[in-house]
């Protein structure tokens, strides 16, 4: 279970890498969002490229961050309830949710994704609209993100079950999102 755990902190720390350098591409969108607009605005001018730049820079921050964001325990779902529920039935809710939704849907995603960025590829495909950019460098996110995502969701299915062994602290406490702190100090009514 060591090397597994030693496995599991290389992911994260990985997935923490990406996610903390991919957010700085937020700032490039909203330079590259701000510059077209004041250029149409100013000259009437415009392009589709960098329109479709601005597009591919959220497209990354979303699907290269879904690592990260799942490493510090802030993806979406039902707070409300589970910060309700004991440590280790949350930690196999996680440990489930992970075996049987998150990682069959992200491996398949990957999967299915890899034929059509290498089509892409190969065409050399190029966005229909005037002036657009290549679509292969966006399309090629899919699998990259699904990856990182498939192997934070290991990560996370490997500290789950450490906890429910009691080797390591319960990994679900450290990263509580927002919602379920507020929703835990609440006094019932």
């Amino acid at each position: 279970m060591q090397g597994l755990l030693r496995f599991s902190r290389l992911v994260d720390g990985f997935n923490d890498k990406v996610g903390k350098l991919t957010a700085w591409l937020i700032m490039a969108s909203v330079l590259v969002s701000s510059g077209n607009a004041m250029v149409r605005y100013i000259f009437d001018v415009s392009s589709n490229g960098w329109l479709e730049l601005q597009w591919y820079l959220y497209s990354a921050v979303f699907l290269l961050c879904a690592g990260y964001t799942l490493s510090r325990n802030e993806h979406i779902r039902i707070d409300i309830l589970i910060s309700r529920y004991p440590p280790r039935l949350r930690a196999w809710i996680d440990l489930l949710g992970g075996l049987f939704f998150l990682l069959p849907m992200a491996l398949l995603i990957l999967w299915l994704s890899i034929p059509m960025v290498e089509e892409s590829i190969y065409r050399n495909e190029m966005s229909s609209d005037a002036g657009g950019l290549l679509r292969w460098p966006a399309k090629l996110l899919i699998p990259l993100g699904f990856a990182f995502l498939s192997l934070q969701g290991i990560s996370e299915i490997i500290k789950r079950i450490a906890f429910l062994k009691g080797l390591i602290p319960d990994p679900g406490g450290k990263h509580d999102s927002h919602g379920a702190e507020i929703v835990s100090q609440v006094e019932p009514v």
